[in-house]
């Protein structure tokens, strides 16, 4: 191989040697040792693109072993590197980040040597380049039974930098995952929120008033129809002209909500817009609020606020935690025909009320856009790392 290629494309500055091509049994040590499982060495499961993690109802087959306390099984410590010759392909292959423990025997275990830092061999052997080399070593011709025996994984051969230029990108990415697990936490934090918040601050069916609401506000809320507060603008469509076509100018609605850019139909105003079908197939009603340009397909409803009685944000707010699904008809992708969700059922409040509750729950929303758009950002930054600064 060409000295040019035993350099990634990105590096820290303080090395500039060349990577070395070695086998993985200068790296590795197989680690075999066998025990029931302890008070030190709880049983655990490998669980695919997770690693050692407490057994769930899903991994926990305990049941079906006569004599768990004395049953045999493999001690993995912190570092480790563990494999399934079965799963590769769908992530059963990394790091032991829990610590000691004990898992199922058809795992192959292994501890990095001093040659090795367990962060970046943990990354660098999860590559699709890499699983493809072991690929080529897996023996056996029915699922269940392949096996790469460890004497064979330990003659692959591999390119690696020294020791210390292992170590700095294994720290600098571990702190990049860092990063990532602390924006993810608080990105479902705030959806977790969000979602108690709607729950609270608007009444159930059988209330007229909600279990938390601003100060100021005591008058028991309205039951009306989506059309005693909204008209709906569905026939407004306009066909996109020709040389406005495209991608990424603006954003586009269809039946699994915002999108980016395909062909569609253009409104430009506050609008609510609501998916006609398709939509029992999400795990949420997709319901939008925008402000500005759209593009809309055949397949969504355009709402909009009668401005005496309604706020278009709070509207859609409304409209998002109603019984949708209850009232669909049709088969697998079941349709919320315009008449039936102009006729479902809302408490609203005075709009001066309606006006407070959609700016809180908006102030969230542009908090769970920001923590998701960082979210994306750093995962992205990873990828572009795991790219760029491996051989």
């Amino acid at each position: 191989m060409p000295e040019k290629k035993q350099r990634p494309a990105i590096r820290f500055k303080e090395f500039t040697d060349a990577w070395e091509q070695r086998k993985l049994s200068e790296l590795l040590i197989e680690r075999n040792s066998q025990a029931p499982k302890s008070i030190d060495y709880p049983l655990m499961a490998f669980i695919q693109n997770q690693g050692v993690a407490p057994k769930g109802e899903r991994y926990d087959r305990s049941a079906l072993v006569n004599d768990t306390e004395n049953k045999l099984y493999k001690q993995t410590e912190y570092g480790d590197f563990i494999y399934s010759s079965n799963n590769l392909e769908t992530g059963s292959i990394g790091l032991n980040k829990y610590g000691k423990a004990c898992i199922s025997p058809v795992y192959s275990i292994f501890s990095p040597t001093d040659m090795a830092d367990s962060n970046f061999i943990g990354r660098r052997f999860i590559r699709k380049d890499f699983i493809n080399e072991m690929i080529k070593w897996r023996q056996g011709v029915i699922y269940g039974q392949w096996r790469i025996h460890e004497s064979d994984f330990l003659k692959i051969n591999i390119t690696v930098p020294a020791l210390q230029e292992q170590q700095a990108i294994g720290s600098f990415l571990n702190k990049l995952d860092q990063l990532i697990t602390l924006h993810q936490r608080k990105y479902e934090k705030l959806l977790t929120l969000k979602k108690s918040c709607l729950e609270k601050m608007f009444p159930k069916s059988e209330n007229k008033n909600p279990e938390i609401r601003f100060k100021g506000f005591t008058d028991a809320w309205k039951q009306c129809k989506v059309s005693d507060v909204s008209d709906r603008y569905d026939n407004l469509r306009v066909p996109v002209a020709e040389n406005l076509r495209i991608k990424g100018k603006t954003p586009y609605y269809g039946a699994n909500g915002i999108q980016d850019y395909v062909e569609g139909y253009t409104h430009d105003g506050e609008y609510i817009l609501v998916a006609e079908d398709g939509a029992n197939d999400l795990k949420h009603y997709p319901v939008n609020y925008v402000n500005g340009r759209v593009w809309v397909n055949n397949h969504a409803h355009v709402l909009q606020a009668k401005k005496s009685l309604a706020d278009n944000r709070f509207l859609g707010y409304a409209v998002s935690i109603a019984d949708i699904e209850s009232v669909l008809v049709g088969g697998g992708r079941a349709k919320l025909n315009a008449d039936v969700l102009m006729n479902i059922s809302l408490l609203l409040p005075k709009k001066d009320e309606q006006i407070r509750i959609s700016s809180f729950i908006s102030s969230l929303d542009n908090l769970i856009t920001l923590y998701h758009r960082k979210l994306k950002m750093l995962q992205n930054i990873k990828k572009s790392c795991l790219e760029k600064m491996f051989v």
